[in-house]
Parts: structure tokens; sequence; C-alpha cells
């Protein structure tokens, strides 16, 4: 896939950011070396500082900065696309003209959500000013208390050109069906129903831009690619893997215990940022546990607990 968003699909892991231990700074090079293994992996785009990625954490120059590195060692072969999760008009586009100029190819944007939710007339205009920094935008529909009911992103996408799509999240596979439904044929509805990705591809989701996908890059392609031949038992024997999976690294503390989950599989992904709560040792054996289940599917040599 290029740069073209009409061609946008398949399995689009929205990255950790990797945070050094002592001083909880970025580190470029880790984050280089992910941007590298998921190439590898075969994925059809990549995604920073969404909500895996800690994208609410970090300043405008974090964000210019984690940009560059993963344009540069994307080197073209996939689109990189960069979340921004702020709270109001101005800081998006202050964000958004940071990663334009990093050289993304694409935004994907939550809608505001605090202190209080805009309506859909504001939503609209919100979407619109986005879009005129000039690159094509993804709806990342995730906040609870500002979830985006598909009636109004089918109003934005109608509305806006720019908005190519949305990534539709929040755990309610009933709305995406819906949304799925009503969208505009020329848009792109990604699911971010972790847990539902078998069911969201069944139905029609253009592929997927979640966590799962970022922990298990080999088996979500391997899920797109059975759904898409019609290899349901395939299928459905994947799924049940990458749900083992989620179960284990969902959670309040989700980037913490993602992070555990790479670094068990020789990913070197840092901590994550403060406040965030540190991953028990309980859970560290659950997801050392579930990997080793999908080890042979995903191909890397041991669960290298420290």
């Amino acid at each position: 896939m290029g740069r073209d968003p009409t061609t946008w699909a398949g399995i689009i892991p929205p990255m950790v950011t990797p945070f050094r231990a002592e001083d909880e700074t970025v580190d470029q090079r880790a984050l280089a070396g992910e941007v590298e293994y998921l190439i590898a992996a075969g994925v059809q785009g990549i995604c920073v500082t969404g909500s895996t990625g800690e994208g609410a954490t970090v300043t405008v120059a974090e964000a210019a900065a984690i940009a560059r590195v993963a344009v540069a060692q994307a080197r073209g072969r996939v689109p990189v696309i960069a979340g921004i999760i702020q709270n109001s008009t101005r800081l998006v586009r202050e964000y958004g003209e940071a990663v334009r100029a990093a050289g993304v190819d694409g935004l994907q944007v939550t809608p505001v959500h605090y202190l209080f939710a805009p309506d859909a007339d504001a939503t609209v205009d919100y979407y619109r000013s986005v879009a005129a920094l000039g690159l094509p935008v993804i709806i990342y529909n995730v906040i609870p208390w500002a979830f985006l009911e598909p009636p109004v992103l089918v109003r934005v996408m109608e509305s806006v050109d720019a908005v190519v799509g949305v990534k539709q999240s929040g755990g309610d596979l009933h709305k995406l069906a819906d949304l799925l439904v009503a969208a505009p044929p020329d848009k792109a509805i990604f699911s971010a129903v972790d847990d539902l990705l078998y069911p969201s591809f069944v139905l029609g989701a253009r592929g997927s831009i979640s966590a799962i996908v970022s922990v298990l890059p080999r088996t979500a392609l391997k899920l797109w690619e059975a759904v898409r031949a019609g290899r349901h038992d395939e299928a459905l024997a994947l799924h049940r893997l990458m749900l083992r999976v989620w179960r284990a690294v969902e959670g309040p503390n989700m980037p913490a215990r993602i992070k555990v989950a790479l670094e068990y599989q020789g990913r070197p992904a840092g901590v994550a940022r403060s406040p965030s709560a540190r991953v028990t040792e309980a859970d560290r054996a659950a997801i050392a546990e579930a990997l080793e289940a999908v080890r042979p599917v995903e191909g890397f040599a041991a669960v290298a607990r420290a």
C-alpha cells in the first residue's frame, strides 16, 4: 500500500512508544526497531501515538520526533499514520502540523472529549478543520463519554472528503455492524474491537487498527487472510488464540501489559509512562502463558521472561 488512502486495508498496528525506564524519554532506537519488526512481519501500515502508543502523554515535539523516526524507518514501504488525542481544535491542528512536517501519510484523530463533547454540527466543523491540514483523516471513535453514533460518523464522512474512514472502537460489535451498513461505500471502516476481529472481518471491516494486532501481527495477518479466503475453521482457531492473549493484556494499564508481551517476544518496548500501574507478577505469568500458546503461529523463538 502506498500513500493513496483508498488502498488502506488489512492489518495496521497501532505501535507502542518505547519509553526509557530511567527518565521516560522516547527510545528512538527501540522505536525504529519495532517499526522494522512490524514491517518485516508483513503489516499493511503502522500507526504511531495512538492509545497503545500513549499518544495522549506526548508533547508536540515528541509526537513530531516519533513520526520522523517511523517515517524514516518505513521508507515508504507502508503508510505511516499519526494518532492525535487532544482536546481542542487548536491543539489538534498544532499536533497535525507537526506530524505533517515529519512526513506522515495520514492522521487518526479522536473527537475532543474534555470536559464536554461537541454536538453533531460542531463535530463536523471540527473534522473539517482537521482536514484542512491536507492529510487523510481517520476518525478514532473510542472515547466512551464522547462516542460518536453511526449517523454522526456517516454525516462527517459525507461532509468532509478528507475523512477517509473510521476506526471503530469501544467494544461494541453492534455499533460496528450498523456503521458498516450505513457508511458510504468509498470510506474504510476499521475494527478496533480487539476480541471480535474475526466477526468484524466477516461483517466487512476493511481491516484492523487495534492493540492486539500490535502484539500479534503475524497471527492477525493470518486471520485476515483466512477470512478473505473463506477458511473459517482456520480463522476461528486463530481467533481463539488471539482472544486468550487479549484477555491477558487488556485492562486499565494496557500499554504496560502490552509492553511486557512485546518484551517476552524479544521486542524492546520500554516502560509505560507514569502514572500507569506496573504489571503484577500474576499478570506477567498470565501473559507468558497466553503467548506460549500462540508462539508457533507468531514465530518468536521463546517466551523470554527475565
